[in-house]
């Protein structure tokens, strides 16, 4: 959508003892390319694999009612803030973000701000090879105040808006690097992943023509137009498979329609997402006759924080699995970052995990060209299906010891239940355990 309005529009943490606190917030080891996102408690990464859209301005939650289940979509684009946003945002509160999640909604959050000097079309405020570094700081530093007055939480991947641009000028693509790598920093340093909006011929190119670059950071996800009408997110002529290779890429290949659903007709960009979005917490109710308590970590071993009251609010973030009480192994984090059993939260299922919530994933940049993934955590296992190419995010679920690798004998289970020696993964050390990532049971 944004390529064509160029012209018309509590605690610190939770993850264990003190001791496993201290050592997750070690300098990590890392830098450039892969710099590591330091997750503060309460946070978590949201994925989406579905077909979304994008309008200049937020729909109503009405109009996403009548679109949700007649449409093909369930992703929603939002231009929450930046110099360069074009339309008026009505509809953008805290509350709309909070309903459109509830209604099954995946929102993945665009900031129209500074943009490259040779960029095409009219957009005022620009930034030079000069400033970039700059500018891509105080837009990230603002994105992230206005992404957490929205309610998208730590651990929500934001996309930084850089439209079409020159590739002829050799110095506007440094500042298009220039401004991308600080953008990235900026937003890894608070607890955010970092995704960019890009034209394939512009800053798709030039990106991945940076991906293993060692003066840039490399963001975490891309999405990219090119208004071809296939969705595929393989196979582009730009950039490799082999970079943004894991859940990272999202394409917007059919620009400027109308389309009806349920009634309601929104005039739209198309895009096939499966990447990083928005995390927003939702809230459920205590629903034990006594009071719940909320712990450290995702069992009843771990020490209490703090007691809710039967019928007591709880704000939810994620879920993951721990020790077994009553009929569910579930447990959910909460926006204080402690964990509380599901068995005795008003979620829809107290057997299982919940589909309107993400499961606790924590990902980090992989640091070697290709990292083996295995059957358990240590080398002795056997490989399990393919290896993690060099950028790809690794969707970290929980940490485990295993056989010593490098510098640390920890071991990451990853969304799929396989594992990843802790060391080629980009997060807060490379040495011992990372906060908030909890352990395994």
């Amino acid at each position: 959508m944004a390529a064509r309005r160029t012209i018309i529009r509590g605690l610190a943490a939770f993850a264990g003892s003190l001791a496993i606190l201290v050592a997750g917030l070690a300098v990590p080891a890392s830098a450039e390319p892969e710099t590591p996102v330091v997750y503060p408690s309460g946070s978590a990464a949201t994925m989406a694999d579905r077909l979304g859209f994008d309008a200049c301005t937020a729909p109503s939650i009405a109009a996403l009612q009548a679109w949700k289940g007649t449409s093909p979509y369930s992703a929603v684009n939002v231009y929450f803030g930046g110099n360069n946003r074009g339309c008026a945002q009505p509809n953008l509160t805290a509350a709309w973000v909070r309903d459109a999640v509830a209604a099954g909604w995946r929102l993945l959050p665009t900031y129209f701000g500074y943009q490259p000097y040779c960029m095409f079309g009219d957009k005022p405020n620009r930034y030079t090879a000069t400033n970039a570094t700059s500018r891509g700081n105080s837009d990230a530093t603002d994105a992230v105040s206005k992404a957490k007055a929205l309610g998208m939480r730590p651990g929500s991947a934001l996309y930084a808006d850089v439209e079409h641009y020159d590739p002829a000028d050799s110095s506007c693509r440094t500042a298009v690097r220039r401004y991308v790598s600080a953008w990235t920093k900026t937003l890894h340093s608070s607890g955010y992943l970092a995704g960019v909006y890009v034209h394939q011929d512009s800053g798709l190119r030039d990106l991945s023509d940076s991906y293993n670059s060692t003066t840039y950071a490399r963001p975490d996800a891309v999405w990219m137009a090119r208004w071809d009408g296939d969705s595929s997110l393989t196979n582009w002529p730009t950039a490799p498979n082999s970079h943004w290779a894991t859940f990272q890429r999202a394409k917007q290949y059919e620009g400027d329609h109308n389309e009806t659903w349920g009634g309601v007709t929104i005039n739209i960009d198309s895009d096939r997402i499966k990447a990083p979005v928005a995390t927003v917490a939702r809230t459920y109710k205590v629903t034990s006759s006594t009071s719940l308590n909320s712990r450290t970590g995702p069992a009843t071993s771990y020490p209490v924080v703090r007691s809710y009251n039967p019928g007591g609010t709880l704000t939810v973030v994620c879920q993951t699995t721990g020790q077994k009480v009553g009929t569910t192994a579930v447990w959910d984090r909460l926006a204080t970052g402690a964990w509380v059993s599901d068995y005795y939260v008003s979620t829809p299922s107290n057997t299982g995990f919940t589909s309107q919530l993400p499961r606790c994933r924590y990902p980090g940049q992989v640091t070697i060209d290709s990292l083996t993934v295995r059957s358990g955590p240590g080398t002795s296992y056997p490989s399990s299906g393919a290896a993690l190419r060099r950028g790809s995010l690794a969707y970290v679920m929980c940490q485990k010891s295993g056989s010593t690798v490098g510098t640390t004998s920890v071991w990451n289970k990853l969304r799929d239940g396989r594992w990843v020696s802790d060391y080629y993964v980009s997060n807060r050390s490379n040495t011992s355990w990372s906060a908030p990532v909890p352990r395994c049971p």
